[in-house]
């Protein structure tokens, strides 16, 4: 055959599946993953003869098409027209004919074919021909790969509309529990619109319901979406992102829909959830901005304003909803939200339950909670498994309490989590938040792992990576793995430190016990110094050696320690596991500190939109006259307080330019705020605790910073002079490890056992003593609660017991626990404590162990009514207004009452008080159920344990109330108080 032959035989096109995966599509650039769909156009070879293949994916070479003129050579029949058209399967095949359909009927430069003559060659089909000639799938249901022809039947209906759906995201919104919005969801996709069945696309409204697990990305930030439509709109860039500052990118663009002249909303919605869906999916194929904008125009044009703001939400990943994938997913089957819990890949979880969730008669299969054999709930191989996780601990009594069995105690390692998936050869790795980890981070573990593991074939391990010192065997300091970083420390090597093991040549290990898992590692792993090693761990079974250990590994300067208990099983996204780090014991006490200045702020997003919500703070660099700055904080306000700080804070907008900086600050571009402080030297102190101080941040003090910083007390008692300087800073972070005092956590625990014999004593020594004096009786029960407040919470009740049996023996003594406001006539500080005195001189409210003597102090001074200013404001809780719950015993509650009033807090009747002054709930108990919790749902409410007021009073600051925040059973409030 002549080489012209072999020319004019040559199709223009060609498709195959691709290989491996490294092939770059020549339109957007990037990978063309394997076994997926592509199309090559035929090209000139500039490197020699012939022609050569450009590869693209499908959807980039008919956007090519688009723009190309008409006289272009385009797919007019694909089986003329591409080569390899029958090696591929009739799905794909249906796929690309229905490209070439979309397109047809796209472009208006496209004209009809004449018809051909008789003597012509036999017609081409038409796109649409060549689609109904195809058979079938025969698993093929209203899933997202749907046909056209099924998406052009039930597109009509209202179940498949963007209006129903925006409808029931604004119902789940304004829903008071979290039952309820699932019960919404699941009546939508059980019944429909019509309240017989759901005739939309179940899986397709999952995803879209579910935005912020749906894998597509789209690197469209808030600024970015507002450049790209001020453009579309032609409006002022400036003007917009003046109104984002509002927090609300979605609602700026909705207000500048209606405002323009270039686009006018439509009055009515014409958007499917299919096309919108679409939209999205090719959204996120572009990076170029005219393809963005393009792309946005094609659908602009048939939204209303609240259609764009809703796919503007579903960019974002946010709905704003307040419901996440367990509440979506129970809607449809507790199986469902069980097997996402397991590897948290939608789209894996979803196909795994196609079956029965595209059938559009499933309501009878939702209503009976049934699961088919083959949608057993698993883990897999080359899945993502969502990671066991971690409670914050904060003491040796609870890790005893939670972990009744004995104990792994493990050395919690400061690196990055990574979940190793081995088959074969074939690696992946996958981080905390199932993506796919760095490649110069892990590459080199599978020259490591098979000689590590020499007879397992197929694995799924738990691990951490971190840089180890070669010469000293120490890890670095976290942050080092970075591709820069890592680069600056020579005599290191990456080392991935296993610690647990999910799967092994084909058995899953969820099901065996911690100790189990661990004797399998032990018998099966080879220790590759330096690169694969067994995580450090020691079996503790009493509270002496767990508190020695504690102690040990936070003099050694490491992160702190997590503990297993020994029957535990792996539980995925379970937080069951404890981990102790010195910033969790005794309520903080140990956590590393500074009061710094606020120096500027940033405006918050969400609810906390226009409004300063972070604040970036600093101290004073006397070396060099200026100030520079520690860390970024933004928790430890309640919103009454951040509401207060927009008024106080003497502050001037930047809008993070650099050239409106002021002389007096040294700042990175990086932590550029939004607003900058008017005069440091007027600026507030606030005492900021954190994990521990680190080196690794961008901040000019010194690169000191905090790690996880929070408010912890506005010290209103401290001015610039008094917060801590750069010079102390530096101290600070050089004796952070030296300064902890770990014999407070050592005296805790040991004194355990005394604490239960001290008890008993007490309790038959206070039945033969009847006619002791009750001030001596006093003063000894005193000192037993104060060494109380050490053991564990057994030993208490015992201890408050006695107390309450004591209370009814002597009526003077019960006199003494009831706070009488109206006797108050005087008040002193005495150290933090707010005291109140009788006219006689005798105080009126105390602390378990520091009751003052009778007598005025010096410094008393008369408790005026007609004043504006209220001393209990310097107290260690003042201006805290608490209500304390029914289920605290009466004579507990005395005794709470008088604490709270000593640290300067408000008790109030919660009968007699408007919800809205309210800032803290006590409750007696560790956890309460929804209906317990009705009475108490005022807005900004903060519901804890009443270890919240003990902890105050034995530390003398506001402590947080996450440590001590109520568990709520049932369906959460909806109000903002922290829980777990």
């Amino acid at each position: 055959m002549s080489g012209g032959d072999e020319t004019e035989l040559e199709k223009p096109f060609a498709v195959e599946k691709a290989k491996t995966g490294r092939a770059k599509c020549k339109k957007c650039k990037s990978n063309i993953d394997k076994d997926t769909i592509r199309i090559a156009k035929l090209m000139s070879n500039p490197f020699g003869e012939g022609k050569m293949k450009a590869w693209h994916h499908v959807t980039c070479l008919f956007e090519i098409f688009a723009k190309q003129r008409a006289t272009t050579k385009k797919i007019d029949d694909p089986q003329e027209d591409i080569d390899g058209w029958d090696q591929i399967a009739d799905d794909d095949k249906k796929m690309i004919l229905e490209k070439i359909e979309e397109f047809e009927n796209n472009t208006p430069y496209k004209k009809k074919r004449p018809a051909s003559t008789a003597s012509d060659k036999p017609a081409k089909k038409t796109a649409k021909q060549s689609l109904s000639s195809v058979k079938p799938s025969p698993n093929v249901g209203t899933n997202i790969s749907d046909k056209l022809n099924d998406e052009k039947k039930i597109s009509i209906h209202r179940d498949n509309t963007f209006r129903q759906f925006r409808n029931i995201c604004a119902e789940v919104a304004n829903a008071s529990s979290y039952i309820e919005k699932t019960a919404i969801i699941k009546r939508m996709l059980t019944t429909g619109y019509d309240g017989d069945n759901f005739k939309g696309d179940m899986v397709m409204w999952c995803k879209m319901l579910l935005p912020m697990a749906n894998k597509m990305i789209y690197n469209l930030q808030s600024k970015q979406l507002v450049k790209l439509f001020a453009r579309i709109f032609l409006q002022d860039e400036s003007d917009m992102i003046e109104d984002l500052e509002q927090g609300d990118v979605a609602e700026t663009i909705r207000k500048f829909f209606e405002i323009n002249n270039a686009f006018k909303p439509n009055n009515k919605s014409l958007l499917t959830v299919h096309e919108v869906y679409l939209f999205l999916e090719r959204l996120s194929q572009l990076t170029k901005e005219d393809e963005q904008i393009f792309h946005f125009k094609s659908i602009i044009t048939r939204c209303t304003s609240n259609d764009l703001k809703m796919i503007i939400r579903l960019i974002k990943h946010d709905l704003r909803i307040n419901a996440g994938p367990k509440h979506i997913l129970e809607a449809i089957g507790p199986d469902v939200y069980r097997a996402y819990q397991l590897s948290h890949d939608l789209d894996t979880v979803l196909k795994r339950f196609t079956d029965e969730l595209s059938k559009p008669t499933c309501s009878t299969n939702m209503s009976k909670n049934k699961t088919s054999p083959q949608n057993k709930v698993t883990i897999s191989l080359m899945t993502p498994v969502f990671p066991m996780l971690a409670e914050a601990c904060t003491s040796v009594e609870m890790a005893m309490k939670k972990c009744p069995n004995g104990m792994l105690s493990e050395v919690k390692y400061d690196g990055e989590r990574v979940q190793v998936h081995k088959q074969g050869g074939v690696f992946r790795y996958f981080s905390r938040s199932l993506k796919p980890v760095l490649p110069h981070k892990v590459n080199h573990f599978k020259e490591y792992i098979p000689k590590a593991f020499p007879d397992g074939d197929d694995l799924i391990l738990d691990s951490e990576i971190l840089m180890i010192d070669t010469k000293t065997g120490q890890p670095l300091p976290f942050g080092t793995l970075g591709v820069h970083k890592k680069a600056e420390f020579t005599d290191a090597n990456v080392c991935i430190i296993i610690f647990d093991c999910l799967y092994y040549n084909g058995d899953i290990l969820l099901n065996k016990t911690m100790a189990e898992r661990r004797e399998i590692l032990k018998k099966r792993m080879t220790t590759i110094p330096n690169r694969v090693v067994l995580s450090e761990v020691q079996e503790v079974n009493n509270p002496k050696d767990l508190a020695e250990m504690i102690a040990k590994v936070l003099k050694m300067g490491l992160e702190g320690l997590v503990l297993k208990d020994m029957n535990s099983m792996y539980e995925p996204g379970k937080r069951h596991w404890l981990k102790i780090k010195k910033d969790y014991l005794l309520n903080g006490a140990m956590a590393d500190s500074a009061d710094l200045v606020v120096l500027g702020a940033w405006y918050g997003t969400g609810n906390k939109g226009g409004l300063m919500s972070i604040f970036l703070m600093g101290c004073y660099d006397e070396t060099i006259d200026k100030w520079v700055t520690v860390t970024k904080v933004h928790s430890g306000h309640d919103d009454a307080t951040l509401d207060k700080l927009q008024k106080e804070l003497d502050m001037v907008k930047i809008g993070k330019d650099p050239n409106l900086v002021p002389n007096w600050l040294k700042i990175n571009k990086p932590m550029l705020p939004d607003f900058i402080a008017a005069d440091p030297k007027k600026s507030p102190v606030w005492e900021i605790t954190g994990a521990e101080f680190t080196n690794q941040g961008v901040h000019t003090a010194d690169c000191i910073s905090i790690r996880f910083p929070r408010v912890t007390r506005i010290r209103s008692d401290k001015n610039w002079a008094t917060a801590t300087s750069l010079k102390e800073l530096k101290k600070l972070f050089q004796t952070s490890t030296e300064s902890i005092d770990v014999s407070l956590l050592l005296k805790t625990s040991s004194s355990i056992c005394k604490i239960n014999k001290a008890v008993v004593k007490k309790k038959n020594s206070l039945k033969r003593k009847h006619s002791v004096d009750c001030d001596e009786e006093n003063e000894e029960d005193n000192s037993m609660i104060n060494t109380a407040a050490e053991c564990n919470e057994e030993n208490k009740q015992n201890i408050d017991g006695k107390m309450s049996k004591q209370i009814k023996m002597s009526g003077k003594n019960k006199e003494d626990y009831i706070q009488n406001t109206n006797e108050a006539k005087y008040y002193a500080f005495i150290g933090n404590d707010y005291i109140e005195y009788s006219s006689d001189g005798s105080p009126l409210n105390w602390i378990e162990g520091r009751k003052p003597k009778k007598g005025l102090p010096g410094n008393a001074l008369p408790i005026s009514g007609s004043s504006d200013y209220d001393p209990r404001l310097k107290g260690v809780l003042g201006g805290l207004s608490v209500v304390l719950s029914d289920n605290i015993m009466p004579e507990r509650r005395k005794i709470l009452s008088r604490t709270l009033i000593t640290l300067g807090a408000t008790v109030r009747e919660d009968s007699s008080n408007p919800a809205g002054k309210i800032t803290h709930v006590i409750h007696s108990k560790k956890e309460i159920t929804e209906r317990e919790l009705r009475k108490w749902r005022f807005v900004g409410v903060r519901h804890v344990n009443e270890s919240w007021i003990e902890s105050a009073a034995s530390l003398s600051i506001k402590p947080h109330e996450f440590p001590h925040a109520v568990n709520l059973r049932g369906s959460y409030c909806n109000c903002k108080c922290i829980h777990r």
